[in-house]
């Protein structure tokens, strides 16, 4: 009953609160991203959704107009020469996640489940495809995002994912829920450049 009646209530009723609560911090980042680096300021990626739909995620813009688009972050060269001086406090902050807010409400999203891959991160939609976790909701935050984040290896990941689709209830979402502001304030795993860099910390550090 849970996973398929009342986490989409929940979800509808906290993003909907969330809209109106958030609207003059919106209100303020928008005036922020747009004195910064004239431009949208919001902008969308295709990304994949339940049963592997693509969507369209919102985010404020962290980055130059002149980024190249739908590429990962870690796969730019020297990434950080593209990060705008609001961009990187938004990224750091992880403010520039709140339009998702509205990708919840509408049914693309869910407040819990796995990060949204990008439709051209084959490796990480097949490895989740083996635990199932391309069949549920992707989150604004989870499991994999309390535990490692960006630092996490794209199988570690996955595979965080798929103890998430095991062990969904109302407690387990609550959990990830309040975990996450712990994460956020005090940034954990947030790496510019990418995925897996705790195992290439460790491997520099032994070196």
């Amino acid at each position: 009953m849970y996973r398929h009646f009342f986490k989409r209530l929940i979800d509808i009723v906290l993003s909907f609160c969330g809209l109106i609560v958030l609207s003059p911090i919106f209100l303020g980042l928008i005036i922020a991203v747009k004195i910064d680096d004239p431009g949208p300021a919001f902008f969308t990626q295709k990304r994949i959704g339940i049963h592997k739909r693509t969507f369209g995620l919102h985010k404020f813009r962290s980055m130059k107009m002149s980024t190249p688009h739908d590429t990962p972050t870690h796969l730019l060269k020297n990434p950080e020469q593209y990060i705008t001086k609001i961009g990187a406090f938004l990224r750091k902050s992880s403010l520039d996640e709140l339009p998702q807010i509205w990708d919840i409400f509408v049914g693309n999203m869910s407040i819990i489940g796995p990060r949204p891959a990008l439709w051209n991160q084959y490796d990480l939609i097949a490895e989740r495809d083996k635990y199932g976790a391309n069949d549920i909701m992707p989150g604004l935050t989870g499991w994999a995002q309390i535990n490692g984040r960006d630092e996490l290896e794209i199988d570690v990941k996955a595979k965080l994912d798929g103890e998430y689709v095991e062990k969904m209830s109302f407690l387990f979402d609550a959990r990830c829920f309040f975990a996450t502001f712990f994460s956020v304030l005090r940034a954990d795993g947030v790496v510019e450049g990418g995925t897996g860099m705790m195992t290439k910390d460790k491997d520099t550090k032994v070196s």
